[in-house]
């Protein structure tokens, strides 16, 4: 049986991600969210929402909230994450308890959309190191089995139900604002999850799909995958049964020259195009080379 080898520099550059993702966590918290009574969704969320009500420190809240969500992690996933996630948080509280950061800014925009942002942003990159330093996913994750929702949708339900305990006891207002907090947070991290670049799979159909393969990797430089495929609609089902379908995988500005093109080769083309999460190695990057 072969034994899994840890990469001590991925390894590393893990380690750094979430070090400066609880950092940037923790300046969101306490340069812009608590000074000013706002809270976020999720954990952090109840823990700002349960300090700001009942006076508790920030630092100790974070910690003993998240906890059944890392035990939660352990059973789902595995103790690594569970032991990654637990470090991450002991940290960020650590960082709040210990470390002053200056009160930026007491308008109420402001605060709402770069708390978000430095929020949102450490938890993104706890994330792409391999944790989270907010447990609610977990919770969503350990509950999907057993609901008819999705992750998503359990998630949402749980921030519905914060943020209606936080307009009871902090105010419509600043529930509103938080919202608002929660908005940047969540954007913020698709941002550093699925990347700054948006990539978008484009499939077409076409009786010229040779034509067209050639025209976007000659012209475009770009790769193209090729399906065999079988249609199931045409003039002559018989003799048109067979067909190539090409898969092109590019970014969100290359879309419209892409499909400019194609419709110049084949105005009647069947183009689907449709957002991808995340892409990895292929010749998204870097151009295909004309011989």
């Amino acid at each position: 049986m072969k034994r899994t080898r840890v990469k001590p520099r991925k390894e590393i550059t893990n380690a750094l991600l979430i070090l400066t993702g609880t950092f940037s966590a923790a300046f969101g918290l306490k340069g812009f969210l608590i000074p000013n009574h706002f809270i976020d969704g999720g954990v952090t969320g109840i823990s700002l929402l349960v300090s700001s009500i009942t006076g508790a420190p920030i630092s100790a809240l974070i910690i003993a909230i998240n906890l059944p969500f890392i035990w939660l992690g352990y059973k789902r996933i595995n103790k690594l994450y569970a032991i990654k996630t637990l470090i991450a948080i002991f940290v960020l509280s650590v960082i709040l308890f210990l470390f002053k950061f200056p009160h930026v800014t007491d308008d109420k925009l402001l605060t709402a959309v770069f708390g978000g942002f430095f929020l949102g942003t450490g938890i993104g990159l706890a994330m792409r190191g391999g944790c989270v330093i907010d447990g609610t996913e977990l919770l969503a994750v350990y509950i999907n089995p057993k609901s008819f929702l999705s992750v998503g949708q359990i998630i949402l339900a749980i921030n519905v139900v914060i943020f209606g305990i936080a307009a009871f006891f902090l105010g419509i207002q600043s529930a509103l604002y938080s919202i608002l907090t929660y908005l940047s947070a969540s954007q913020m991290i698709n941002y550093i999850i699925q990347g700054f670049d948006e990539y978008t799979a484009v499939t077409i159909i076409s009786p010229k799909s040779e034509l067209i393969k050639n025209v976007i990797i000659r012209q475009l430089r770009r790769g193209v995958t090729v399906y065999k495929g079988e249609r199931g609609y045409g003039k002559n089902a018989i003799e048109d049964k067979d067909i190539d379908i090409l898969y092109v995988v590019i970014t969100r500005l290359d879309v419209s020259r892409l499909v400019n093109t194609v419709q110049q080769v084949d105005p009647a083309a069947f183009i689907i195009t449709h957002s991808v999460s995340e892409v990895k190695g292929g010749l998204i990057k870097r151009h295909v080379l004309s011989h």
